[in-house]
């Protein structure tokens, strides 16, 4: 994601995240969410607002949510929004990529070679 975001924006943003979750091809919740945002400007009050709302729908709640962000202004908005979520900021992708799958990596069955 990146740039300004309007209402209008966040609202065909909600739209298109609607589409993309009827065509999971997993349960409701278990899927797992990246998303970077080094490229977001510092919003206007009323887009964190949007976001926060956006982010507390409990139908759409990522098992694990990441987000690789900059240490700006934008990423301190940014984690106000999430104040309640299970999610975490990296700042690049490879570590939001370990960190979201380390608990199916963890708990994956291992093979014995022998």
């Amino acid at each position: 994601m990146s740039g300004l975001f309007t209402p209008a924006d966040i609202s065909d943003f909600l739209e298109a995240r609607h589409k993309a979750h009827a065509e999971l091809g997993c349960a409701p919740n278990m899927h797992f969410t990246l998303n970077d945002v080094r490229g977001m400007k510092i919003q206007p009050q009323e887009s964190v607002a949007g976001f926060q709302e956006m982010l507390a729908a409990p139908e759409y709640r990522s098992r694990r949510l990441a987000f690789v962000a900059a240490r700006t202004l934008a990423r301190s908005q940014l984690m106000r929004a999430l104040s309640s979520r299970e999610a975490r900021c990296f700042e690049d992708v490879a570590h939001a990529e370990a960190w979201l799958f380390a608990e199916e990596r963890d708990s994956a069955p291992r093979r014995a070679f022998g």
